[in-house]
């Protein structure tokens, strides 16, 4: 029983290493998919028709850089992160369920 669990919590750990260090490139689509709809749901913003329309342009060239340049790298890395957790969570159930098993087996 003890070997059993043991086991299970060896497992566990070498899958979320693995998770953390080294499968990145079989997770970056998902990554990237997750990047791209993220910035697709840009806010836009409505102005005034008092607004002269130099500030908003000058608005609209300060969003475009932002949404080509300094977001996508940000989003990717707290979507990677967000992605790494979200399997680390399966793969903490899966434990749960296999630790469960094995005690009421006993």
């Amino acid at each position: 029983m003890k070997k059993k669990l043991k086991d299970a919590l060896h497992r566990f750990k070498v899958e979320t290493f693995k998770m953390s260090h080294q499968g990145a490139d079989e997770r970056s689509r998902e990554i990237l998919e997750a990047t791209a709809q993220a910035l697709q749901n840009a806010y836009t913003f409505h102005f005034g028709k008092e607004t002269s329309p130099a500030r908003v342009e000058t608005f609209q060239m300060i969003k475009s850089v932002m949404l080509e340049t300094l977001l996508p790298p940000v989003l990717e890395k707290l979507m990677r992160r967000i992605t790494v957790l979200e399997h680390q969570n399966t793969a903490t159930t899966k434990l749960l369920e296999e630790l469960m098993e094995a005690l009421s087996e006993e």
